[in-house]
């Protein structure tokens, strides 16, 4: 049980007409939908990135067949056509929110499609929908300076706290970049667990600063949905997105050192 794989399904916008900024990761209402009917088919039992974290850090057993739902950002269709859904299947999730892309007090204006508001994530949460930070504006935390870092995470973790009454355990890293670094900072800035992408299954041995997540997007067909649930193919399903990732992240390295000469010559 201590080594089983888990997939922790990544999700963005659920919407009918996304924008261009979030068309390829958004899936409609009746993919949704579908999704969901076919986790239950299937035999899985969805729980929160808090539940599952804890029990792989208590050695405790897992549920029948876990998953894990979770949506990142905070778009306004969680709300009005996944959680619906979620009610009606009885099914556990996890939002990460950017708490300065939600409509309110603290909008940065920097959301990318209709973004919820904060009665809004407050209803989700008394629904049972875990709630959990994915930063203040969503940058890309390797590439910060640490106090910067620090403030992206703390301001995340106090506007939740604020807002809902609880602060949040869990986090998602915006991209799914992280370093060693930034998961020490995430860890300091007192998150008990968070997850990235990797487009692959979650593991225990991944540890809980590193939970790999598989991407559901646009043209996630059916049969590769049920491929992601099962663990199938999923190398092959996303090489071409690894290959894009290998070498983008040779650019950004570069872009890191680059910075660092020019903040030791200041």
């Amino acid at each position: 049980m201590s080594d089983t794989r888990v997939p922790i399904l990544m999700y963005h916008s659920v919407a009918t007409a996304p924008n261009d900024a979030t068309r390829a990761l958004s899936v409609t209402p009746e993919a949704f939908a579908e999704h969901m009917t076919m986790i239950g088919d299937l035999g899985f039992t969805p729980v929160d990135a808090a539940e599952l974290a804890a029990r792989w850090r208590s050695g405790g057993p897992l549920p029948e067949r876990p998953v894990l739902i979770t949506f990142d950002d905070g778009y306004a269709g969680v709300h009005r056509h996944a959680l619906p859904v979620l009610a009606r299947h009885g099914f556990a999730a996890t939002l990460f929110v950017s708490t300065g892309w939600i409509k309110g007090a603290y909008d940065t204006g920097g959301g990318l499609d209709t973004m919820l508001d904060w009665p809004q994530v407050r209803e989700l949460a008394g629904r049972g929908v875990e709630i959990g930070g994915h930063s203040h504006t969503h940058p890309q935390l390797d590439q910060l300076d640490d106090a910067t870092l620090r403030s992206e995470l703390a301001l995340c973790k106090e506007i939740v706290a604020d807002e809902l009454g609880t602060a949040p355990a869990s986090f998602a890293y915006p991209y799914g970049y992280s370093s060693r670094r930034v998961r020490q900072a995430v860890r300091e800035a007192g998150f008990a667990q968070a997850l990235a992408v990797g487009n692959g299954l979650a593991r225990r041995r991944q540890g809980p600063y590193a939970l790999q997540r598989v991407t559901v997007r646009r043209g996630t067909g059916i049969e590769e949905f049920e491929q992601l649930l099962e663990g199938r193919s999923i190398a092959r399903v996303f090489a071409r997105d690894r290959a894009l990732t290998k070498g983008y992240a040779v650019l950004r390295r570069a872009r890191q050192v680059r910075r660092k000469a020019i903040r030791s010559r200041v």
